[in-house]
């Protein structure tokens, strides 16, 4: 599943780098010494955030709208960030797996196997975005 939320980035004229604010993620604040870094340290702490509250059976936040943030100040800007949600668990998210067995149509799981499509995956994702899309 993948998420789009906003980020302040203010820029850190006395230090360099910038300091990156989510308003949507109450006390997920990161800083990088680089624009290209601050981003990749967005995306993680955006993202270690919101598979905390996923596995803690927390509603993710609605992202707000671009146009209804107030900055701290002149020098600030907003990015919007698309975190994969999906991607990001299965690399960091504990290993706790429960297995289970399900059915479908014996056409759908020829197309699926001729597609390569990896049925976990796509079931994680979509029980994901069906979980947590209001």
């Amino acid at each position: 599943m993948k998420v789009v939320y906003p980020a302040c980035f203010y820029e850190d004229e006395e230090n360099g780098g910038y300091t990156v604010v989510f308003p949507d993620l109450p006390g997920c604040i990161t800083q990088g010494e680089t624009l290209e870094e601050s981003i990749e340290m967005a995306e993680d702490a955006a993202l270690g955030w919101l598979l905390d509250s996923l596995e803690e059976n927390e509603e993710l936040p609605t992202p707000s709208k671009v146009n209804d943030i107030k900055l701290e100040n002149k020098k600030g800007f907003i990015n919007l960030l698309l975190l994969d949600l999906a991607a990001y668990s299965e690399k960091y998210s504990s290993n706790r797996y429960v297995k289970k067995t399900l059915t479908v149509p014996y056409w759908l799981n020829e197309i699926a196997e001729k597609k390569g499509i990896n049925f976990s995956k796509t079931l994680q994702e979509a029980l994901l975005h069906k979980a947590y899309r209001k």
